[in-house]
């Protein structure tokens, strides 16, 4: 009996420990670490220097946007894979002075020598991935001059000036970012240029490994002094026009000189008392907001998550967003878009009343009035001012098109795979038009003042996982952390905007740590079901919390990347 009661003792001991010992006070299992709270200053990015970059302008007395810059521009050389000066950038600015939000659209447009009718009769049936025919004009550098002019305080030359020494001296490539590499090289590499600037030998750089890019370091100190000038019609854009013309392209320096980035207005909706702010077309930010729309009608905390009835609702709600996407998205300078009534409440009732509680769609039709690739970077940073600023920037494919100018040291983005060649679609391509976009900012207001600055990088996934981390926040209770660590969903197979149609309902994605039990009756609801390892996109976060006047910090536990204040 006493060789018994020795075991038995010692489990009831370690299980009454259990309780106490773990490394998480969190209640979630899913949880990784807590959030990083700091009274001055927070900067969160996909990349640990890129945020320590940030942080150290932020020190010098830079402001949000000098730091965003900052961060940005060390991207564009630590996660090529995600993100250039040959890509484009789209931002949201709170602004502590006017006590408003302020928009940039900085997205590139097509060629003017490049028209319809030459895909037509070379017979292409979509835009090619890569190559000189998907290229528009790369918008970023004209962005961060529009942001700096506007919100900047610290000299370029001080901004630039980490990225081009990382870019001479080098800097050890991350663990996930190494993979990403590894993984365009094969496809990339037959590009003039592409091998020289972004290989070791041939191959992609190994995690740890030392990298360095001296061309872009030069083209940085040449932007640093030359502004944006010098890149849209000085020395870099007649480069970019001469290799263009080389290798088949269409750009040319008439689309570079003519390019302009345009402010916009956010758009937004409410969600149970929060203000939601997106940025209107060309880009895909109002199916979050449409998504939020349909939600708003469920009692979604009740349900509780990772529940049944939550991701049916959930997924139901994305597939009526994405029909409009696919039909309405597109550049407002071609089509009248119906934004205001897309994003309104009686329009959301209208579509609500075609979601089935036990039953999937196979297919919904678009709204009568009224992509899923990507590799990008989304950064957050605020300063002791209470500057927020959220901002997207992105190549779009992996690395972009493989388009490298000579001793540049960047990747032309490949962008314009995104317009459709079908005819009569809002989105078909034309000349001197921006194509649809998927790299999307947030930004959450609580009474008119600043409360979240938010995104989740990753193609059509992005608008899907704004409405999930809100959803986590504010119907179930988590914390910013918790927020984006929870498993995510994502549905893949609705109509795109480059003309695929949404057939069987698509496929509904979902990382580990769903119940199987919920799978189960998904599958009895007609849902086709599957686990993915990846494409679930990239979060970074920053809240401000009014009562104690500091900010709160959040990063993606998938990816690399480090929120950080002071």
């Amino acid at each position: 009996m006493k060789k018994l009661i020795y075991p038995v003792l010692c489990f009831c001991l370690l299980f009454i420990l259990s309780g106490f010992a773990g490394d998480r006070i969190s209640s979630r299992n899913f949880a990784t670490r807590s959030e990083v709270i700091a009274r001055h200053g927070m900067a969160a990015t996909s990349q640990p220097l890129a945020t320590q970059i940030a942080l150290d302008i932020l020190k010098q007395g830079g402001t949000a946007v000098d730091a965003a810059i900052a961060a940005n521009a060390a991207l564009g050389l630590m996660e090529p894979t995600g993100s250039g000066i040959g890509g484009d950038l789209f931002a949201i600015v709170w602004d502590a002075k006017t006590r408003k939000l302020y928009g940039l659209n900085a997205s590139g447009r097509s060629p003017y020598s490049l028209t319809l009718e030459f895909f037509k009769k070379k017979g292409y049936k979509k835009i090619p991935s890569h190559g000189p025919l998907p290229v528009s004009v790369p918008g970023c550098v004209d962005g961060w001059f529009e942001l700096h002019e506007r919100f900047g305080k610290l000299p370029m030359e001080k901004i630039l000036a980490p990225a081009i020494r990382y870019g001479r001296e080098g800097f050890p490539v991350s663990e996930l970012i190494a993979y990403y590499w590894q993984r365009s090289v094969p496809i990339l590499k037959k590009y003039p240029n592409f091998e020289k600037i972004f290989t070791i030998n041939g191959r992609a750089p190994r995690k740890g490994e030392i990298f360095r890019n001296p061309y872009l370091a030069n083209t940085l100190e040449k932007i640093a002094r030359g502004g944006r000038e010098v890149f849209y019609r000085g020395e870099i854009a007649r480069t970019i026009d001469a290799f263009m013309k080389r290798v088949g392209g269409f750009l040319s320096y008439r689309d570079l000189a003519e390019h302009r980035s345009e402010w916009v207005e956010p758009v937004s909706t409410t969600y149970r008392g929060y203000e939601v702010w997106e940025l209107p077309p060309n880009g895909q930010g109002i199916a979050a907001l449409q998504m939020l729309n349909i939600l708003e009608g469920y009692d979604l905390k009740s349900m509780g998550f990772g529940s049944a009835d939550y991701i049916h609702y959930f997924v139901e709600a994305k597939k009526l967003a994405f029909e409009d996407r696919a039909k309405f998205y597109a550049d407002p300078d071609f089509n009248k878009i119906p934004v205001k009534w897309l994003i309104s409440k009686e329009y959301a009732a209208e579509r609500r009343k075609l979601i089935r509680p036990d039953r999937a769609a196979r297919h919904y039709e678009p709204g009568s009035q009224a992509l899923e690739q990507g590799e990008t970077v989304y950064l957050t940073v605020a300063d002791q001012e209470g500057n927020m600023v959220s901002l997207i920037q992105s190549n779009y494919r992996g690395m972009g098109s493989g388009m490298v100018p000579d001793d540049l040291g960047f990747i032309l983005q490949d962008r314009g795979e995104l317009f459709t060649l079908e005819e009569g679609h809002f989105n078909t391509y034309a000349p001197h038009k921006r194509p649809f976009h998927t790299i999307i900012p947030a930004f959450v207001t609580k009474d008119g003042e600043p409360w979240l600055s938010f995104g989740v990088m990753g193609g059509a996934m992005q608008p899907q996982g704004h409405v999930q981390i809100l959803v986590n926040l504010i119907d179930f209770g988590m914390n910013l952390q918790e927020a984006g660590d929870a498993p995510r969903i994502r549905h893949d197979g609705s109509s795109q905007p480059t003309g695929e149609k949404m057939s069987d309902g698509g496929w509904v994605n979902l990382e580990s740590g769903f119940a199987y039990d919920v799978v189960r009756e998904l599958l009895r609801r007609g849902h086709r079901v599957r686990f993915s390892n990846g494409g679930y996109g990239g979060y970074q976060a920053i809240m401000y919390d009014r009562k104690n006047k500091v900010y709160l910090g959040a990063s993606e536990s998938r990816k690399d990347g480090q929120a950080a204040g002071y």
